[in-house]
């Protein structure tokens, strides 16, 4: 992707810190249907194969049926830009900073046009789904790889809303919401985000991206639709940074075919998430979908109940309650069950190498529900054999 270098210029009181650039003739944009989709299958987002602030329950239908081992290929569209506080309309929110109109999601436009929630009762997340995955069955668990994740957009925003955050009460300042519009610039060591120091004023900031989606779920056994803020067993908003293209989450299937779904797509975040969102912007993901029956999951994993991802470095669990605390203790508890069933680690050694040797991260502190993961160093392991793997 390139974006033209520029002087970044000041915007409105809920923008302070804009670069309103129009994206180049040469930034690859994936409207739908567009560009590389290498999945067996494709799954476009529209009014009919997305939800927009709630996530799929036990009666809802699936958009999409693969069977396991393929892979799919998935538009993913992010909320900021079509949020009532944003107007509800990405075509003039975005050309408003500078984009050309060519350059805007025609599938942002038209879920903001055509779809409504209810802002004070529903979250703010677009999600993809759900795919019904055959052979998966409750107890079972459901195996997604991250194959690949390009960006649609060469631009995408962070916000901090009143009533959340980790400052809330301090931050946003004065009386509207904060939504910083943040171009991507190509660089020779890559792709960054590029903010500005001041409002208006001269210097930048870039940092990195390492894009990933925020929430990947399975349906949960209930006939309501969850909210799409909180995440909790079934996955859903777990906003984990680590899991960019190649790494795998595993995810205890609740209802019959997983009814699996993902959205809330980021080019970059910070452990924390403290303003509220981080960089969010539109991801067209490649995932590949599989079944570890309940057995082969117990040998490789032992019985968790919640999210677990697995790097090409780290076997990461996680822990996930209101109280930042609470979610601490559950994560050590969590691996403590993983490094005692995987390995038969006596659970004072655990405890002992867990303190020595393992990093435990705040995934976010600002989805209601707060999250911490463990970063577990399965090279430490290398002279052991496993119960299992999956």
């Amino acid at each position: 992707m390139t974006f033209p270098e520029t002087t970044p210029t000041p915007a409105s009181a809920e923008t302070p810190a804009s670069a309103e650039t129009p994206a180049s003739a040469e930034t690859p944009i994936l409207q739908p249907g567009v560009g590389p989709r290498p999945g067996d299958h494709y799954l476009a987002a529209s009014p009919g194969t997305v939800m927009w602030g709630r996530l799929p329950c036990a009666t809802d239908t699936a958009v999409l049926t693969v069977n396991p081992g393929e892979t799919v290929t998935i538009d993913t569209v992010s909320h900021e830009g079509i949020l009532e506080d944003q107007g509800k309309d990405p075509l003039a929110y975005f050309t408003g900073k500078g984009v050309d109109a060519a350059a805007v999601l025609t599938d942002a436009i038209d879920i903001a046009w055509e779809l409504a929630r209810d802002p004070l009762a529903d979250g703010p997340h677009v999600v993809t789904g759900p795919i019904h995955v055959t052979g998966a069955h409750p107890g079972d668990l459901l195996k997604i790889t991250v194959e690949r994740l390009d960006p649609r957009v060469p631009y995408g925003v962070i916000s901090n809303r009143h009533g959340k955050g980790a400052l809330v009460g301090e931050l946003p300042r004065g009386e509207h919401n904060v939504s910083v519009f943040t171009p991507v610039e190509d660089r020779a060591d890559g792709p960054v985000g590029v903010l500005p120091l001041t409002e208006g004023g001269a210097g930048i900031v870039a940092f990195p991206l390492a894009p990933f989606l925020g929430t990947m779920g399975v349906a949960v056994a209930d006939t309501k639709r969850p909210h799409s803020v909180p995440p909790g067993s079934h996955g859903g908003n777990i906003d984990i940074n680590l899991l960019v293209a190649g790494t795998v989450l595993y995810l205890p299937v609740q209802v019959e075919g997983a009814l699996a779904y993902v959205g809330d797509p980021h080019f970059a975040q910070g452990d924390g998430e403290v303003a509220l969102t981080a960089l969010e912007a539109s991801l067209r993901a490649t995932l590949r979908f599989e079944v570890v029956p309940r057995d082969e999951a117990l040998a490789a994993f032992g019985d968790f109940s919640g999210p677990l991802v697995r790097t090409d470095e780290f076997l990461v669990p996680t822990g996930l309650d209101p109280d930042l605390d609470e979610a601490m203790r559950q994560c050590v508890r969590a691996a403590l069950s993983l490094l005692q069933a995987r390995y038969g680690m006596d659970e004072h050694l655990a405890y002992a190498y867990l303190s020595a040797a393992t990093d435990f991260d705040i995934s976010q502190v600002v989805d209601i529900v707060c999250g911490v993961h463990a970063r577990i160093r399965e090279s430490d392991f290398a002279a052991v054999t496993p119960g299992g793997d999956a």
